[in-house]
């Protein structure tokens, strides 16, 4: 029989060695490399051509869904799973739109991880329930434009109209206009609202630079 060959990619060596534990109990199933980082990734997947590849969203260098698109690119028939602890609506819709065929919440591996790898080498998807009421809980959705996303990124660090229009290079007013804009798009009342709301549909990640704590907790 032949086995189905894995390419893991996390920055955690615990995750890792946790996969690895877990691949190894499957006759079907052949770690065959383990990466920690995108560019590692990029490297392992062009030298041993994996036949599903389970990827972090979150890496040192890059974002998952950056190295997905990345092989996608070269190998477009490359199966792809992200496994993360990333659930918002956001991300979810970003690793879909790099390319990934499944994607697995890290709090289910234990679990789901050997049925997704199955599922995704047959050729299927593999959205569990949980992520995809994710999705349809927000769609139809108005998405934030890449320019509002920055701003978002400033306020939640605290800074006012000024000090963003400052740093991107755009009048007061603008940027009070974006902001605006956000709040209606989220459906929130006040910056520190649009900002909670935000991170926890994964629009930005608590992990950006300098996202102020003082902010967050009102």
């Amino acid at each position: 029989m032949d086995k189905i060959r894995i390419l893991s990619v996390d920055d955690h060596d615990l995750v890792r060695k946790g996969i690895a534990a877990i691949l190894s109990t499957e006759p079907d199933l052949e770690l065959v490399a383990a990466a920690n980082c995108g560019a590692e990734a990029l490297r392992l997947f062009r030298r041993h051509k994996p036949d599903v590849t389970l990827m972090d969203l979150r890496l040192s260098d890059m974002s998952g869904s950056e190295v997905t698109a990345a092989v996608r690119q070269e190998f477009p028939e490359a199966r792809i799973i992200a496994l993360t602890s990333y659930d918002g609506d956001q991300d979810i819709y970003r690793a879909l739109e790099a390319g990934v065929r499944g994607y697995l919440l890290k709090e289910m591996v234990h679990t789901e991880v050997v049925k997704a790898i199955r599922t995704v080498h047959a050729g299927k998807r593999f959205i569990p329930v949980e992520v995809a009421q994710q999705l349809t809980g927000f769609f139809p959705d108005v998405a934030l434009t890449p320019r509002e996303v920055e701003v978002l990124s400033l306020v939640a660090r605290g800074l006012g109209n000024k000090e963003v229009g400052d740093i991107l290079g755009t009048a007061p007013g603008t940027v009070k206009a974006h902001v605006q804009n956000i709040l209606s798009k989220l459906g929130a009342k006040d910056r520190t609202h649009a900002v909670t709301i935000a991170l926890r549909r994964g629009i930005i990640h608590l992990h950006s630079p300098g996202i102020s704590s003082s902010l967050l907790n009102g």
